[in-house]
């Protein structure tokens, strides 16, 4: 009996000494693996042949886009946000258009890597990732070594990702699928998030923030298809570009009868003392006042109706060395032509005036029930061809975004020959090229009683200065 339990004991202490050698054969084996990290054997020298090609590009597609960028650029200057960011895409644009054009061959270069100065690329799966023919594992309890260096991984999405990466983060990485190519920065999923570009297969271009693989924050994006689209951006829609309001644009009004008339009550205007005390509640301009630099009165509507204050605001306004012009308000119940003849027959307008405006509010029953946006759109063709031709001045045409883009979709003639006049009560400027926006119809003007509706014009004083000489805002 005692010779059994001998013999049990001298048992288990040899597989406690086999299992203690094994534990230390393991520890030996990671530590050679992880700690002396021997070059693995077998990789060759490299001879990296690198081939550039010429871009092809879409010229009519670019042409338009830099037609976009220029006008961009007209209308803004380098204190407005993202503007150094146009500018210099526009330059890239530009400097791809000129080498398109050049009919060279293809330029090829050879370069040979040393083995031991090879880049050798990680490739992240789950778990870890593998490097030189290793698997390094990688969680969030046990990290022997970090992924650095370039490499391959998919996000969450499983497309395919080439990323550089820094103790297991990933510093920036490249996308490329069949709509276009990503560059910038991601989350740790390989989704795009912070700031990245992306150019889309149809030559559209976005440079900016991004959030959850969606265009978020501030950037901009510059397409052949509309203008340059710079602003705020969210969960991947285009809210608008918020302007910075200073001394340095140029500001005006627009008012008829309901600026002399509360009730039964009557209010002149003082025009003397008119100043822009306040561009409304959701445009503060932290306590700046500034200067009316242009008003336009409204002077008639429809065949029958004439505002009794038009003569005497406008020859007072333009007293005070403001630029003035007139504008229409337009009905769907009379002609178009009728109601051009009784504008101009009624109006004062002078060589120096601003052009005159055509005011379009209707609602899309009314247009629904004269057969639609095409019909409304020959009567308003119609309308501008008379002034135009009467006045030698080219009218321009006062509606609001929704407006625009909803029925003017097959307008484009009179977009491209007609400044357009947004009215768009928001923080974010309308989307569109235009000459004015109203912003707001709750501003405070000194001198005048009540709300007054408030406008900036597209552009600085160089563009508002040629403006005033042609006529059109370009």
């Amino acid at each position: 009996m005692n010779e059994m339990k001998e013999m049990k004991g001298m048992f288990r202490r040899k597989v406690g000494t086999v299992s203690f050698l094994l534990f230390i054969a393991f520890i030996a084996f990671i530590s050679y693996i992880y700690f002396f990290k021997p070059q693995p054997t077998g990789i060759p020298d490299k001879v990296l042949i690198r081939t550039t090609i010429l871009p092809t590009i879409d010229s009519i597609s670019v042409k338009a886009q830099l037609n976009e960028l220029d006008y961009y650029l007209r209308s803004h200057r380098v204190t407005d946000e993202g503007y150094n960011q146009v500018a210099h895409y526009n330059t890239q644009l530009q400097a791809m258009r000129r080498l398109a054009r050049l009919k060279r061959r293809p330029v090829s270069t050879v370069r040979h890597i040393k083995a031991n100065e090879r880049l050798l690329p990680v490739v992240k799966t789950a778990g870890g990732y593998w490097k030189a023919g290793r698997f390094h594992l990688s969680n969030a309890h046990f990290q022997v070594l970090k992924a650095s260096g370039p490499g391959l991984m998919r996000d969450a999405l499983g497309r395919l990702l080439v990323a550089e990466f820094l103790a297991d983060t990933i510093v920036k990485a490249t996308r490329t699928d069949t709509a276009g190519i990503y560059h910038g920065q991601t989350d740790q999923y390989g989704l795009p998030c912070g700031q990245g570009t992306y150019d889309a297969t149809d030559g559209t271009h976005y440079e900016g923030l991004w959030q959850n693989d969606q265009r978020h924050g501030f950037g901009f994006e510059s397409s052949a298809n509309h203008p340059v689209r710079i602003g705020e951006w969210k969960n991947d829609r285009f809210l608008g570009e918020k302007l910075k309001y200073t001394s340095d644009r140029i500001y005006g009004i627009d008012i008829s009868r309901h600026q002399h008339e509360k009730g039964r009550r009557r209010y002149a205007i003082n025009w003397r003392q008119v100043r822009i005390t306040s561009l409304g509640h959701r445009h503060p301009a932290g306590g700046q006042t500034f200067p009316v630099s242009f008003a336009y009165i409204k002077s008639t509507e429809s065949t029958s109706i004439r505002n009794r204050y038009f003569l005497q605001d406008y020859r007072q306004a333009k007293r005070q060395g403001i630029h003035v012009g007139a504008y229409h308000f337009f009905s769907l119940k009379t002609t178009a032509l009728a109601q051009a003849t009784y504008f101009v027959n009624h109006t004062l307008i002078h060589a120096d005036d601003l052009p005159p405006v055509l005011d379009v509010e209707p609602t899309d029953a009314q247009i629904n029930a004269i057969g639609g946006d095409d019909e409304l759109m020959r009567r308003i063709r119609i309308f501008m061809d008379y002034v135009e031709r009467r006045t030698h001045k080219r009218p321009i045409l006062y509606v609001n975004q929704m407006f625009i883009n909803k029925h003017m979709s097959h307008a484009d003639d009179i977009k491209q020959r007609h400044n357009v006049w947004i009215a768009r009560y928001s923080q974010y400027k309308p989307d569109v090229r235009l000459a004015f926006w109203q912003l707001s119809a709750d501003g405070r003007v000194s001198g005048i009683t009540g709300d007054v509706d408030i406008n900036v014009f597209n552009g600085y004083q160089g563009q508002y200065q040629d403006f005033l000489r042609t006529g059109f805002h370009q």
